[in-house]
């Protein structure tokens, strides 16, 4: 396998660190982009990426033109942009009688808008070098969809389009689109979760258990990994069987 430089949106996350040292763990150069952190968030994450080749870029990764800004910097610094993984995402919950419209345009901004915004100015560096890894991180929600979430379920469901879309497009020229879609996974809030809630919740999923970072991670290695080019086009669900319960 050849050392590729990857990027990780969402990057300083807990989702986003267990890709990022998944993906240094593979050998390669990793860069975290992530909005501006606090000095306490910047450290943690400097902890948890010791030892790795893991570097951390702000970026608003719902700014097209600072995306363009970002990759451009990123391919002067390293060489190219090999594997990108569009993992950032957030929610603004919310029934839809009560939905105003700055929180659809922020979840549809950030967790599609941004596979767009990065993926645009990627995919041509990608094509000149006749190789590149674009997996984009989904969620069960936009298969199943959720109480609550509409705008958050139409993003996620959005990005499956998106990636049989692109795959098409590119699969010719060395570049496989795909994408992951985690079911629950432990994060501070599913652990914030009352007891009673969390114990139906893991009642639901066949495995009998909350996934962890790291399983999302292994699957995105899995993806982004030299011999996995004949996969393009399908989504990988990373949920412990839940799907299967809908």
């Amino acid at each position: 396998m050849s050392k590729r430089v990857a990027v990780v949106t969402g990057g300083i996350g807990g989702l986003g660190t267990a890709i990022c040292k998944q993906l240094a763990g593979a050998g390669h150069t990793v860069i975290a982009a992530d909005l501006p952190a606090d000095d306490a968030r910047r450290a943690s994450f400097a902890d948890a990426t010791a030892g790795l080749d893991v570097h951390f870029m702000p970026l608003d990764v719902s700014d097209f033109s600072a995306c363009g800004a970002f990759v451009r910097d990123v391919q002067d610094a390293h060489g190219g942009l090999d594997i990108l993984v569009n993992n950032a995402g957030i929610t603004r919950d919310s029934t839809l009688r009560k939905m105003d419209e700055s929180q659809w345009e922020a979840v549809i901004d950030v967790n599609l808008g941004s596979v767009f915004n990065l993926s645009r100015h990627a995919i041509d560096g990608m094509q000149a070098r006749g190789f590149g890894r674009v997996i984009n991180i989904s969620s069960v929600s936009g298969q199943t969809g959720n109480f609550g979430q509409t705008n958050y379920a139409a993003a996620k469901a959005g990005l499956h389009g998106f990636t049989m879309s692109l795959a098409r497009e590119v699969a010719a020229k060395g570049i496989t689109v795909n994408s992951v879609s985690p079911g629950y996974i432990e994060t501070p809030m599913t652990r914030a979760m009352p007891e009673d809630v969390r114990s139906r919740t893991i009642a639901s999923v066949p495995v009998g258990r909350i996934g962890a970072p790291e399983d999302i991670a292994r699957a995105v290695a899995f993806l982004a990994d030299d011999a996995s080019g004949y996969i393009a086009g399908a989504n990988l669900p990373v949920n412990g069987g839940l799907f299967m319960s809908f």
